[in-house]
């Protein structure tokens, strides 16, 4: 290639450049000539409101506190999570790499301008990427929230080309970005949908279309029962509902059990326990409507709404699940779990979190009562496995979970016939061994953690009337607990994967 060839390069790409400066700013500056109706008192604030990404914090704060569903929580979540990774991008590369300066505000009207002006480089908007990771972070779990959040993402992002603070195409570019980043993130952590459908073996069932042979038990005082019981009666108008206190749930669950054709429960994890062992003992289906602040099995299930129940139960579908069973249980007899088993700092962490629920909601008291626990509890002893030692946590869980660490995740299989054993080693600072175990693999020895699976369990030693927990409630044990399971023992309906 001629020099004169070489030379021309770098003036044609300069050229390619004021070409599209020329044309960006010619949008910029026909948007700004434009009266945008009812714009005025709203995309400024808005604007600002947007800042540092407060906007989006609260509006993920509104949706898990009031979002009422697990799948709102986990929009929330990764909405913050997509919009952290778009901030640190255009943070650390994107304002760096582009050093473009700021539109000249002349033909910005002066009522739109904001009343202090970013000092940071143009290219790309930082407020745009923000903007559409948030959104389509949010779409990724939840497309209802998706659509709520858009109309207002997409405002912020044109509240910057209105104020003057950027070009049209920086706004394109941190939009694409932001996009992009969410995109990123899924790869790396996949959404709920990109899971694979647990392995179930399925069941026979009968297909209860309008709810005709079903009789539900509602926990009136768990979580957002009474108003899950309402939706059911509107889907199901066949179906008997009967709505208790906690003290009437074994007897009513008992008569339920003797004139259904499948026994249905809504509550949380607690009340479909109790229902789930009487649906095992009577020999009928089981139907599970989330009513609770967690939710774990239900989940597990693939069951976040009444709608996703009454699918399963229209269409007749079902699997089988294992069930966890300690000896002794509560009243000498045996006990049962759906989810896990624990002892050590969760049951304290339970009973303190049931104390001041009613008070201040589930999730916040959640976090004081681990704040709590962890800073004052002691580590229990007791012989597992034929060797005594000081313990934080054991937790047994039933079947085993994917998410790594202690607390319970989701299971790619409910009859697996195995029991997912967790330990943290007692020694000083119980949080950190916590967060390493958080941390460590799923099966994984290390001098703060072990992880194993076993098809029986035996913990011996234990002082009498130390607390354990199961499925969200507490009992106290006896000086010996022994934890096996009864392979595929409920039929319980369940969605067909889409």
């Amino acid at each position: 290639m001629s020099s004169a060839s070489s030379a021309s390069v770098p003036s044609r790409i300069a050229g390619l450049r004021d070409r599209f400066h020329r044309r960006d700013l010619a949008v910029f500056q026909n948007l700004a000539q434009r009266h945008w109706p009812a714009a005025g008192p709203v995309l400024p604030r808005l604007s600002r409101s947007a800042n540092h990404g407060l906007l989006w914090v609260g509006a993920a704060a509104g949706m898990a506190a009031f979002g009422g569903s697990a799948r709102a929580r986990r929009a929330a979540l990764r909405g913050i999570a997509s919009l952290a990774v778009a901030s640190a991008a255009i943070n650390t590369v994107g304002k760096g790499a582009v050093r473009r300066q700021r539109p000249v505000l002349d033909t910005v009207p002066v009522i739109r301008q904001l009343k202090r002006q970013p000092v940071t480089t143009s290219f790309p908007s930082g407020h745009a990427a923000s903007a559409a990771a948030f959104a389509t972070g949010v779409a990724l779990e939840s497309r209802g929230w998706g659509a709520v959040v858009a109309p207002v993402a997409l405002s912020v992002a044109a509240s910057r080309v209105y104020t003057g603070v950027h070009y049209p195409s920086d706004v394109l570019a941190g939009a694409a970005l932001g996009v992009g980043a969410a995109f990123a993130l899924r790869g790396v952590i996949p959404t709920r949908g990109q899971l694979p459908a647990p392995g179930r073996p399925p069941a026979d069932a009968p297909a209860l279309p309008e709810g005709r042979g079903l009789v539900v038990v509602a926990n009136e005082e768990s979580g957002t029962a009474t108003a899950t019981a309402s939706l059911i009666r509107n889907a199901l108008p066949e179906a008997e509902i009967v709505e208790c206190a906690p003290g009437r749930l074994a007897p009513e669950l008992a008569r339920a059990a003797d004139r259904c054709t499948a026994l249905g429960v809504c509550g949380g994890d607690g009340t479909v326990n109790l229902a789930a062992s009487v649906a095992v003992e009577r020999g009928v289906p089981l139907a599970v409507f989330p009513g609770g602040t967690l939710n774990h099995f239900a989940y597990d299930l693939g069951i976040e709404t009444v709608a996703d129940a009454c699918s399963a139960l229209a269409a007749g579908n079902a699997v089988r699940a294992d069930l966890g069973r300690f000896r002794p249980g509560p009243e000498g007899s045996a006990g049962y779990f759906l989810n896990a088993f624990s002892l050590g700092v969760y049951p304290e962490l339970v009973r303190m979190r049931e104390r001041w629920s009613p008070r201040i909601g589930g999730w916040p008291a959640g976090v004081l009562a681990a704040l709590h626990v962890l800073r004052g509890e002691r580590p229990l002893e007791a012989e597992f496995q034929g060797r005594r030692r000081p313990l934080w946590l054991l937790f047994v869980g039933n079947g085993l979970f994917q998410r790594v660490g202690p607390a319970p995740g989701r299971r790619h299989n409910l009859a697996d016939g195995l029991l997912d054993v967790r330990v943290v080693h007692g020694g000083r600072t119980p949080a950190l061994r916590l967060l390493a175990t958080a941390v460590a693999g799923p099966l994984t020895r290390s001098p703060m953690h072990a992880a194993v699976r076993r098809q029986r369990v035996r913990v011996s030693g234990l002082k009498p009337g130390t607390p354990y927990a199961y499925d969200g409630e507490v009992a106290h044990s006896e000086a010996e607990l022994t934890i096996d399971k009864l392979p595929e023992a409920l039929t319980v309906y369940c969605p067909r994967p889409v």
